[in-house]
């Protein structure tokens, strides 16, 4: 573990999957501590999980991580970042259109806060494809999601969709 200082890892994160997973552990490697923040975004009336089952989910995660931990906002990044005194805003990116949308906010952020600085870690190749959205849909129609999501997400959606899960 490094200790470039404490960095935040925003998303709505529902479900949290395997390429959010892959950017965590990376981030953990890289600072000191990391605060995975779940955005309580009121425009986004399509969850899956309320803002508990989607903390109870990261907190599962999360928890062979020392240097991890999960908190929740709403309001504006920048605002949340200040709060806590972070120094970095950690992205993940699968897919240059990722990068293009990314790239805007980190612009915006850096105009309002100017202290923090946006990382952009890349998903490994083998989560390019693998979106909340998509995993989701996937879970509506009973498919298996194990190979996409940790074990904790992949529960909560075989509970949230009454699926039984084959051994």
């Amino acid at each position: 573990m490094s200790g470039y200082g404490r960095a935040v890892f925003p998303g709505s994160f529902d479900p949290f999957t395997n390429g959010h997973l892959d950017v965590l552990l990376r981030a953990c490697k890289i600072f000191s501590e990391v605060r995975v923040a779940v955005l309580q975004n009121s425009r986004k009336q399509a969850n899956l999980f309320s803002i508990g089952e989607r903390m109870a989910i990261l907190r599962e995660v999360c928890a062979p991580l020392a240097n991890a931990s999960v908190d929740s906002f709403s309001g504006l990044l920048v605002d949340y970042v200040r709060e806590v005194q972070a120094n970095v805003i950690v992205r993940g990116l699968r897919a240059v259109s990722d990068y293009e949308y990314e790239l805007q906010i980190a612009h915006l952020n850096r105009q309002m806060y100017p202290e923090a600085e946006t990382i952009f870690i890349m998903a490994a190749t083998r989560w390019s494809y693998v979106s909340s959205t998509m995993v989701k849909e996937l879970g509506s129609y009973g498919a298996d999601v194990r190979k996409m999501v940790p074990a904790a997400s992949a529960r909560a959606i075989e509970a949230k969709f009454g699926i039984r899960s084959s051994p």
